[in-house]
């Protein structure tokens, strides 16, 4: 791992080149946040968000990186992934959000 590798907001993992990363619209691009500010993430990361909240949830409420890690089932997912390795990978856990 390279010291000047960018960090996973949620996980707080370096994500080193070739790892599943994307890049995340902090107010979704549905919401009004196309040209809004984005964070790149872990793939892993990025998918447990969308399994989680709804894009009305994340414009209202869970727009900066503090809320996400803020919320009680992204504050657990965080907490088993950051001991993985940063080029861990797998399915998303849980239930997927009912709509």
């Amino acid at each position: 791992m390279d010291p000047s590798d960018p960090i996973c907001p949620l996980c707080l993992r370096p994500i080193p080149p070739g790892v599943p990363q994307s890049v995340h619209h902090l107010v979704p691009r549905l919401k009004g946040g196309a040209k809004g500010p984005t964070v790149l993430m872990h793939q892993i990361c990025h998918k447990e968000i969308h399994a989680t909240l709804t894009e009305a949830e994340l414009a209202r409420d869970y727009s900066t990186p503090e809320a996400l890690r803020a919320h009680p089932r992204l504050a657990t997912f965080a907490a088993w992934v950051a001991k993985r390795p940063p080029s861990f990978t797998s399915k998303v856990p849980g239930a997927r959000r009912r709509r």
